[in-house]
């Protein structure tokens, strides 16, 4: 599938017991064998392989490591999937793909050679609304420092990252945060300007 482009808008007609997911690529170290933009390129036809449809696919966008400084700049993208997993599956398989692709954890925020995150599944809020307002909330400096112990969806800090909001907006930009009320186009334009113009597209 050519990147930027969408088969459908995210939730139109799903077949039933089937979601749509919203996954956001990340690499920035180079493996022996491929570089960042590759490794998401083969994370994405990994994704297939295990039985997800790749409704759509955003462009790959360079943009600097957070904080700024903390390593070499990331290759990011957003892919739409399409399945049958549940969103505990959907967090396995990325995991398995990750390690498959040579993910090793270790530094939060550090550099990676790959990193799945889950942002949405549909309109699906885990595990409840005031859970999910309360990581949403956490200041930057606690972020750096603590992990939610359980799935929180949609991803509390999608809606102030423009290297995730820039990307979605390729595949998604119509899709509405359950509890901001705003559409990824609304995010990502109320992401300051600077931060906007440090995220370019590679091609």
């Amino acid at each position: 599938m050519s990147q930027g482009t969408t088969q459908r808008k995210t939730g139109e007609n799903l077949p039933q017991n089937r979601s749509l997911s919203l996954v956001a690529l990340g690499s920035n170290v180079q493996s022996d064998v491929r570089s960042p933009a590759e490794t998401l390129k083969l994370a994405v036809s990994e994704m297939e392989t295990m039985g997800a449809v790749i409704c759509a696919q955003s462009r790959l966008f360079a943009t600097p490591a957070i904080p700024i400084g903390n390593g070499p700049d990331f290759v990011n993208g957003v892919v739409a999937i399409e399945s049958g997993w549940s969103a505990r599956e959907v967090i396995a398989n990325l995991h398995d793909i990750e390690a498959r692709l040579g993910r090793r954890r270790a530094e939060r925020w550090g550099a990676r050679i790959i990193d799945l995150d889950l942002l949405a599944m549909d309109d699906l809020i885990l595990p409840d609304v005031a859970t999910l307002r309360r990581w949403m909330d956490l200041p930057f400096d606690q972020q750096q420092q603590k992990a939610p112990g359980q799935l929180i969806l949609p991803h509390p800090r999608m809606h102030q990252r423009g290297f995730v909001l820039i990307p979605l907006a390729d595949v998604a930009p119509d899709w509405k945060h359950p509890i901001i009320r705003q559409t990824v186009i609304q995010m990502r334009d109320a992401l300051p300007e600077t931060e906007r113009n440090s995220i370019k597209p590679l091609e």
